[in-house]
């Protein structure tokens, strides 16, 4: 959420990721341009507008759950500065399992979606109370196909270990 939404220190992408990028082979239409008192980062497929950011921020506000299955996200969620603050841990794990596929439908390219979306259903597959053991091989290979997705679309400073630790929790299962 830090990075499609932009939240200063909790993204993902800025000039050094995207100078790391550049420096790797990839991408150099996402090169920082260094202007006189600025440098302008070109926006990435994953960049949503501010208008789009108020849309997943709206979808979340607006949000309707049965009571107990998570906090109120009217609280936690900043249409002034277009944020989430004070996320608990299961508040978290709604959010990637249940909820964040469904605010951001609209927002982001077809294929920028469908990897978050797949990366969703995994945690949403592996968190369940019960799991068919034969689905597991499955779901192993999804996630490496999921996390290759990833690859194309989001700066190499998106996949710190904690991104590299979805590939072993299967075999945790």
């Amino acid at each position: 959420m830090g990075t499609l939404l932009n939240i200063p220190g909790k993204t993902k992408d800025g000039i050094n990721a995207r100078l790391d990028h550049v420096a790797m082979g990839g991408r150099e239409e996402l090169a920082p341009e260094v202007g006189t008192k600025k440098t302008y980062l070109p926006p990435a497929c994953y960049t949503l507008s501010r208008e789009e950011k108020k849309r997943v921020c709206k979808t979340l506000f607006e949000l309707k759950v049965p009571e107990g299955y998570s906090s109120n996200f009217r609280s936690i969620v900043s249409m002034e500065d277009l944020k989430l603050y004070g996320l608990k841990s299961h508040d978290c794990h709604v959010l990637m399992q249940q909820l964040l596929p469904v605010a951001i439908r609209s927002v982001l390219p077809k294929e920028v979606r469908y990897a978050i979306t797949r990366l969703c259903f995994f945690f949403n597959a592996i968190c369940s109370k019960v799991i068919d053991v034969s689905k597991l091989d499955k779901l192993q290979s999804d996630i490496v196909i999921t996390l290759c997705l990833l690859e194309k679309y989001f700066p190499p400073s998106f996949f710190d270990i904690m991104v590299h630790l979805t590939v072993h929790l299967v075999r945790e299962v």
